[in-house]
């Protein structure tokens, strides 16, 4: 392989030796623009899970940009809903846990009537738009004035620059029961306008919320982690906490994470596991037939504040579509270890059961290489689930044009099945009379009449990614 590649840096510096040969030699600076790129390649020809799908070098445009290149290059298998997996970073302007923004989330929704609006899913703690009092569930209908597009969703609320007035609204979804064809409709009540002071650099919380939460005669400690991040401390934190106090289930609610770094959801998965599995396998890391090897994490107590795992009785984990990566590893590696006491509630999850690997090369120390180099397999060797995810116990979806419900409460949406099931013993169904309950949950997609037009947790990175040992 080296001796192909050798060839084509040679065949390319011989063209630019032609065209240049009346003038200085430039060979080095066109060596320089490929040698990242060359790299890269004989790291994936070696290391890649799917190498065998890598395109000859000869179908290759070694003097793209490295990120590109890479894209260029990677098999269908290692791609989903338009993100690739493998991807490259720059040290110099790697992402941080804080970034310049107003601290929320929104999704771009369309109403059957045609209006575009934003509904708010959470904010972030010690934000501008926790000053200005925005909460989960709001509607945004106009920014200074202006209707809310695809188009520009990137300048109000991705990435903003400068303060923006904002339109806040009460939804009216059309009567059902109207025939009058001169009825007033007014989908949107205003409720007024909310000045948004300058975006500036917000700390995004791994673990946004917790708390205690009772139905009936059971209580369960409640977790929003919306990251496994590399950093760990604010989830030790919570452990700590944890261990201190007691519950009868836990809620780990996973609905916005779309995942992170592998060893953190090793201490996840640890800490929620039963003591009989401590020092089993957690985790089969599976590479490819060149390399031929399997690696394997354990369920480790050495690595959870107090040395000991939580003592409680049923799991209960929120999902949704953008539930990807770190967090499916918790799903499908506690599994084998929590039959009957493991419940999954919410949408069928993303559907990410391959890591991403660090390498790094001395000859282009700006880049950072996170390649795609191992498939993530339960203690039961199951990883079968990139076509569909991991499919939920009991299935239900966010409904924008009812009540979202403050996110950790018994308002909320994704929270009542739970509870229901905490105090009667198992999940509604729609078979229990008139139970209106039931009859809610079980709503389906097609009953629904709001499109979402940008969801903002799928414009996320889905990372599993694995750094070297030190």
């Amino acid at each position: 392989m080296r001796k192909h590649i050798s060839y084509l840096i040679y065949g390319c510096l011989a063209l630019m030796g032609l065209l240049s040969s009346c003038g200085e030699d430039r060979s080095g600076e066109y060596y320089a623009l490929i040698s990242t790129k060359t790299w890269i390649y004989e790291v994936m020809q070696e290391n890649y899970l799917f190498y065998e799908d890598i395109p000859a070098e000869d179908k290759l445009d070694f003097f793209k940009k490295p990120g590109e290149f890479l894209t260029s290059a990677v098999s269908s298998k290692d791609q989903k809903n338009g993100y690739v997996f493998s991807h490259v970073d720059s040290v110099f302007s790697r992402a941080t846990s804080t970034y310049p923004c107003f601290g929320f989330e929104a999704a771009l929704v369309r109403t059957e009537n045609g209006t575009n609006a934003l509904r708010v899913l959470y904010t972030q703690p010690d934000s501008p738009a926790e000053e200005v009092g925005l909460k989960r569930g709001d509607w945004i209908i106009a920014i200074d004035n202006q209707k809310v597009s695809t188009s520009n969703y990137t300048t109000y609320i991705t990435h903003p620059t400068k303060a923006y007035s904002f339109t806040l609204g009460k939804y009216n979804p059309y009567p059902e029961d109207v025939d009058d064809p001169e009825f007033n409709y007014i989908e949107f009540d205003t409720l007024g306008v909310v000045q948004m002071p300058s975006p500036r650099y917000v700390e995004e919380k791994d673990v946004l919320k917790t708390g205690i939460i009772s139905a009936g005669s059971r209580k369960a400690f409640y977790i929003l982690y919306n990251e496994f991040d590399e950093n760990t401390d604010m989830l030790q934190e919570v452990l700590t906490q944890m261990s201190g106090q007691q519950f009868d289930d836990i809620i780990l609610d996973l609905r916005y994470n779309p995942g992170g770094y592998v060893s953190t959801s090793q201490i996840v998965s640890t800490a929620l596991a039963p003591s009989t599995a401590m020092g089993q396998p957690f985790l089969h890391m599976i590479y490819n037939d060149k390399l031929n090897k399997t690696e394997t994490l354990n369920f480790d107590a050495s690595l959870l504040p107090g040395g000991s795992s939580l003592s409680y009785q049923n799991l209960y984990v929120v999902t949704s579509g953008n539930t990807a990566s770190a967090s499916e590893i918790v799903i499908n590696c506690l599994k084998p270890y929590m039959e009957g006491r493991l419940f999954q509630v919410g949408t069928s999850t993303y559907g990410k059961n391959v890591a991403q690997q660090l390498f790094t090369s001395a000859d282009s120390p700006g880049i950072e290489l996170w390649l795609t180099t191992s498939y993530l397999s339960n203690s039961q060797g199951y990883y079968d689930y990139f076509q569909n995810g991991l499919s939920p116990d009991f299935e239900i979806e966010e409904n924008y044009e009812e009540e979202l419900g403050e996110l950790g409460s018994t308002q909320d949406q994704l929270l009542q099945p739970i509870l229901y099931k905490m105090a009667n013993g198992s999940f509604p169904t729609t078979t229990e009379g008139n139970d209106e309950t039931a009859t809610t949950l079980s709503q389906s997609r097609t009953d629904r009449k709001i499109q979402v037009l940008v969801d903002p947790i799928a414009q996320k990175p889905h990372y599993n990614r694995i750094k070297p040992s030190k």
